[in-house]
């Protein structure tokens, strides 16, 4: 029953997509995010359905979508670039089998990213991919969430639906995903119109915000924890009250504190006493050994080439009171150990080249929602109020995960180049219909407006 379920679902999906092929973007995005052939026994494991959904998604943009006033962004073409720098250094990888491994779903997510702006042309088509991506997120979300409030998870042993640990089933990974997810859910509470904001709408986006909280403590990513501080600053930034805001966020972490579990606490003091932490210490020696690789071989060394590190590193435990204290220190070594940080995999698998690059990429969508959000904050016409909001809750999310970055290794995660595509999809649309509103004729008659409305619509007014 849990196959035929899950390929019901996938066919339902699919059909409807025969009548509005843009939905055949939305299944490959579902597909992409949830995996749902690796939840399948037998059933959809045994078919390639990223594929199909890939090739219906590309075929009804080609025959059926309205490509009037489409054009190609900067930062799509940067995304480009990126992928062919990704595969040259592919072809020249230290490690040429396992870099090829690697590269079979980088070249998806980044050739993904290319095409999703040309399909949101509306401002329904970029409300449903915010929905169908958070909501394919909140499967996985509302899972470790549950089994956090019953169980209080524990690292490594919170158990996300699958066994295998990779894209967003990893514990670092979704809890990055989990808090940068957060203002989306918010904008969509306050300014959706598939499902238009009520006490309903907004008690599920309610709980679902606390489900993405709670990923973090049942991970004990923390990564989740720097993430979630930096969230509460971005909370308190676009505040009305904010020294309210602040003596509301204080007084929650004071009462959260006592009922947080006492692993989840342990593991968050290795932050301050990160020479005392095995896993710290290996991190830092990592991380100066990319670096010195990447001195030695500055267009870097492609897809996986941290199998070759080698790295001694020195742990330091502190034992006794302050009077009486004694420090011992342990060296220790490892090997072929993972970057644990996406600017350093970025530098050491791409060079200096491809991090400028993804840098160029990430910071490039920042102050371009910061470009919007100020030219329509303060919107006076009700057709304009959700854009700033929206430019707000993207470059929120963007800039938790370049800080979720700094700690895991996520630079070419697809449902962060998700978002970026549909970031440069939301400008584009505003692009166009900024070009339409320029349409509109002085004088004319009932002929011209008719004229100016077509025109509009077309620019995806």
């Amino acid at each position: 029953m849990h196959d035929l379920a899950l390929a019901g679902f996938l066919a339902a999906f699919l059909a409807l997509g025969l009548r509005r092929p843009f939905l055949f973007v939305l299944a490959y995005v579902y597909v992409d995010i949830v995996s749902p052939q690796r939840l399948s026994y037998y059933l959809l494991n045994a078919v390639p359905v990223s594929l199909i959904c890939v090739v219906l998604a590309v075929l009804g943009w080609a025959v059926a979508d309205d490509k009037t006033g489409t054009r190609i962004a900067p930062r799509q073409i940067l995304i480009l670039l990126l992928l062919l720098w990704a595969g040259w250094t592919t072809l020249n990888a230290d490690f040429p089998v396992e870099a090829l491994d690697k590269w079979s779903w980088v070249w998806k997510a980044l050739a993904f990213a290319i095409f999703l702006p040309l399909t949101l042309r509306t401002r329904l088509r970029i409300e449903a991919l915010l929905l169908v991506m958070i909501l394919s997120a909140a499967s996985i979300v509302i899972v470790g969430g549950i089994k956090t409030l019953f169980s209080g998870g524990g690292y490594g042993a919170l158990n996300l639906m699958v066994d295998n640990n990779s894209g967003l089933y990893e514990g670092s990974i979704i809890s990055t995903v989990a808090i940068a997810i957060i203002p989306i859910i918010l904008f969509l509470a306050r300014f959706g119109t598939i499902y238009p904001p009520d006490w309903r709408v907004r008690l599920f986006a309610g709980a679902l915000a606390f489900a993405c909280l709670l990923i973090p403590i049942g991970t004990q990513a923390r990564t989740g924890l720097i993430c979630i501080g930096l969230l509460a600053l971005l909370g308190i930034r676009v505040a009305r009250r904010r020294l309210l805001c602040l003596a509301l966020l204080a007084g929650g972490v004071a009462l959260a504190m006592p009922l947080l579990p006492a692993g989840y606490t342990q593991r968050m003091d290795t932050i301050a006493g990160y020479r005392a932490d095995s896993s710290a210490s290996t991190r830092l020696a990592v991380w100066r050994w990319t670096w010195a690789y990447a001195k030695a071989h500055p267009l870097g060394g492609g897809f996986e080439a941290y199998r070759q590190n080698h790295i001694r590193f020195e742990t330091v435990a502190t034992e006794g009171d302050a009077t009486n204290q004694s420090v011992q220190a342990t060296a220790e070594s490892d090997r072929a150990r993972a970057y644990h940080s996406s600017y350093f995999e970025m530098l050491g698998e791409q060079g200096f080249p491809g991090l400028a690059m993804w840098l160029l990429l990430n910071i490039g969508g920042v102050v371009r929602m910061e470009i919007v959000r100020r030219r329509y904050r303060g919107a006076g016409e009700e057709r304009d109020r959700w854009i700033a909001p929206l430019a707000t809750a993207l470059q929120a999310a963007n800039l938790i995960y370049m800080a979720g970055s700094l700690f895991v290794g996520i630079a070419f995660q697809p449902f962060i180049y998700m978002l970026i595509g549909c970031q440069i999809g939301f400008d584009t649309y505003l692009a166009r219909r900024r070009r339409g509103e320029r349409f509109v004729p002085i004088g004319g008659g009932a002929r011209g407006q008719a004229g100016w409305a077509a025109r509009a619509r077309r620019a995806g007014a």
